[in-house]
């Protein structure tokens, strides 16, 4: 099982492919896989037959998986891509940190 720097609800650049220097958000985590899939990045097209719940079929276009390694996190506060970094707040909870910054990602 990998480990992935990016939660579901995330703001990501995309660092390097053919979809580099856009932005996202990350609708979901696959950690076995070390994958994500982001909004409105690495669009593909697929074939759809018509089904019960799709009635009209045809060739609609969606989201596919990118490797989490070619994203960054994009920080809130500063709102540019940054490492993360594990903090331990007074009462004891571990969270996500800004290394530029310092400003702590999730409460």
């Amino acid at each position: 099982m990998e480990k992935v720097h990016v939660k579901k609800g995330d703001s990501v650049l995309v660092i390097s492919g053919k979809e580099k220097g856009k932005r996202g958000k990350v609708l979901r985590v696959v950690p076995d896989k070390g994958r994500l899939m982001i909004e409105g990045i690495n669009m593909i097209k697929k074939h759809q037959k018509p089904t019960q719940k799709v009635m009209q079929g045809g060739i609609i276009e969606q989201e596919a998986l990118v490797d989490a390694s070619t994203v960054m996190l994009v920080c809130p506060r500063c709102s540019s891509p940054t490492r993360v970094r594990t903090q331990v707040l007074a009462d004891g909870a571990r969270v996500r940190a800004c290394v530029r910054c310092g400003e702590v990602i999730d409460k």
